[in-house]
């Protein structure tokens, strides 16, 4: 009897064991992505009863779309072609450029992200697969073999909001150990977005890490903050729980933010090493970022000797009124009457915010503001803002 109960045992060890591997591996051995020698990427899917299987990718063909910002360029899809063993492919026709890639799925109509890929990252409410082509300025993008700095979230006390709400700061290799005092960049998202933004989509602890190591920047602090007034914290890190985000809300450009700005100085200054005076401090955002970074910066003109503008917003939306949004020609002749020690406008050729921020740069030509113009292709995509920040950082507290 004792014999036959350590057999069963046994038996269903061995069940067990190999039940957890099937879930562990999958059960599947599909390879996908698949970046080849010649940087095309093949991409694969076991869908074996699926009738039409596409790719959608910001490498794919782009398409014009409605969207709640305008008419924007989208990515477009390409379909997979099913072989005999019911496993759907397809191989990107030219090579691809270094750089950081999102992609999903079409199954029969269906989004779904890559079962075969665990790399993804969220974007408002989209989940997409990721996977990055190395080389020239997309290896700031990876985690390479150099000194690392600290990523935390905190959790800081707004007055101005009424709220306890988080931040995410970046502290430079060494800052734990040391006692060195570090000047801050506080780098805002755009709408849609959270305070877990430019760390995921943005790279921004590799991009910093990479750069320090190069000896291209300085070893420097970032604060990247929650810009939705409303808000606590990214959407599942609040007491709101596990919301389904949203692209816009009704306190994102209202003023308040702004307004509050200095709770969150505050904060950074009492609890961190900071060189607090306005050369140790600079601000840039993205979007509604740069629209956020545009009107703090003129609003406390004695705190910001750095500015940058990403594919900004300029203007409030009609109908919104703020004091902080009055008066901006005032205000920016102040500002700049204060010389700041940079002014940095960057934006996209096909940006649907091109015009308005060629409007603005007229305004500060023909008042003779002193600022740096930076433009390159395509549109409002995280590709672009990647490249700003690393362009950007470089030129910090010279």
């Amino acid at each position: 009897m004792m014999k036959k109960l350590i057999i069963l045992a046994v038996l269903l060890m061995t069940a067990t064991a190999t039940f957890a591997q099937q879930a562990l591996w999958g059960g599947q051995n599909i390879v996908s992505p698949e970046i080849n020698a010649d940087n095309t990427v093949t991409f694969r899917l076991n869908a074996p009863q699926a009738v039409k299987v596409e790719l959608a990718g910001d490498f794919v063909h782009t398409q014009k779309m409605e969207t709640p910002m305008g008419v924007m360029d989208v990515p477009g899809s390409a379909e997979l072609v099913k072989n005999d063993k019911g496993v759907w492919e397809y191989t990107t026709p030219e090579p691809l450029s270094p750089e950081l890639y999102s992609y999903t799925f079409v199954i029969d109509g269906v989004k779904v992200t890559d079962p075969a890929n665990v790399y993804m990252i969220r974007d408002v409410a989209s989940v997409t697969s990721i996977f990055i082509i190395g080389g020239d300025r997309a290896d700031l993008y990876k985690v390479n073999a150099v000194p690392h700095g600290t990523v935390a979230r905190r959790w800081y006390d707004s007055p101005g909001l009424n709220k306890t709400r988080r931040i995410t700061i970046y502290t430079p290799p060494g800052y734990e150990a040391g006692r060195d005092s570090y000047p801050v960049l506080y780098l805002l998202h755009g709408a849609g977005g959270d305070e877990e933004a430019w760390i995921a989509l943005g790279r921004t602890s590799q991009i910093l890490d990479n750069l320090i190591a190069q000896g291209k920047a300085k070893p420097m602090i970032v604060v990247m903050t929650n810009g939705n007034a409303g808000q606590e914290a990214a959407p599942g890190e609040a007491s709101e729980g596990f919301i389904r985000p949203s692209f816009m809300g009704a306190t994102r450009m209202d003023g308040d933010f702004e307004a509050a700005f200095p709770d969150v100085i505050k904060f950074v200054e009492s609890n961190y090493r900071t060189i607090a005076q306005k050369s140790g401090r600079a601000i840039c955002g993205l979007s509604m970022g740069g629209f956020h970074s545009l009107h703090i910066s003129k609003e406390y003109p004695d705190t910001f000797d750095y500015v940058g503008l990403f594919s900004a917003a300029i203007m409030p939306r009609e109908g919104v009124q703020s004091k902080v949004y009055d008066n901006l020609e005032g205000k920016l002749q102040i500002q700049f009457d204060k010389k700041p020690k940079l002014y940095w406008i960057a934006i996209g050729n096909t940006d649907f915010l091109f015009k308005n921020n060629t409007d603005f740069r007229k305004l500060l030509d023909d008042k003779g503001y002193k600022y740096t113009y930076y433009e390159t292709g395509e549109g409002h995509i995280w590709k672009n803002w990647r490249i700003y920040l690393s362009e950007f950082v470089p030129m910090l507290f010279k």
